[in-house]
């Protein structure tokens, strides 16, 4: 399958009017098609089930270079799975190529979401994504937190995954000079998240840090809190 055909297929499936709307609301210089997530969803499915991972990889280099939003979600879709076999570094580098890219949430958190799966397979890979919290863009280094929230998430913890979760809570606290919306933002829904499973480490982290955070931040991060 040809970058041409994948494209022409979620055109097929835009909805009248709708490409004017998401332009409008993701406000990112570049076009849309109008086509709902269901329905990329259903194409970048049954691509998963069809192609192999080398001709996987080369579509969605296609589709991401064609620098359209649906095909640029689609791209992130294709690559979202829990187990990549073989899970070699191919996708994760392709993943890791696209950070510096993002200019908007919606792509940005499609693709946070298949780097999660990469993540939670080779937790090693925290090592490049610590890289990502230096970077002087505000995309990438808000996307080191939304693509390790599943460490947040995590019960019963084992070693190496409690110093994994140390590690992003050291990242989210080095963030707090930060006032930007979204990294806020990031901060606060990792810590949110966490609650659900370690509410002391969530009360800990905000007892230090929390007049360091945005109030609405720091009430957003406390919320499920007893």
């Amino acid at each position: 399958m040809t970058p041409e055909t994948a494209i022409a297929a979620i055109a097929a499936l835009s909805q009248p009017g709708k490409a004017e709307q998401m332009a409008a609301y993701h406000k990112a210089e570049r076009r849309y098609l109008g086509t709902a997530n269901p329905d990329i969803d259903a194409l970048c499915k049954k691509w998963r089930a069809d192609l192999t991972i080398d001709d996987r990889l080369a579509l969605c280099v296609g589709l991401w270079n064609s620098n359209i939003h649906e095909a640029r979600i689609a791209a992130a879709k294709l690559l979202t799975q829990a187990r990549i076999r073989p899970d070699d570094s191919a996708a994760w580098d392709l993943i890791c190529a696209w950070v510096p890219e993002f200019d908007a949430w919606a792509i940005a958190d499609h693709v946070c979401k298949a780097a999660e799966k990469r993540l939670i397979g080779a937790p090693s890979r925290l090592d490049t994504v610590e890289g990502w919290t230096q970077n002087s863009l505000m995309w990438p280094r808000r996307a080191a937190l939304v693509a390790t929230l599943p460490f947040a998430r995590l019960n019963h913890l084992k070693p190496p995954e409690t110093e994994a979760r140390e590690r992003i809570l050291t990242w989210a606290a080095s963030y707090l000079g930060d006032k930007d919306w979204f990294i806020q933002k990031a901060v606060a829904w990792w810590l949110r998240d966490l609650s659900k499973h370690d509410p002391r480490r969530t009360e800990a982290f905000l007892a230090e840090y929390g007049d360091l955070m945005k109030p609405w931040a720091r009430k957003e991060a406390g919320q499920y809190l007893p």
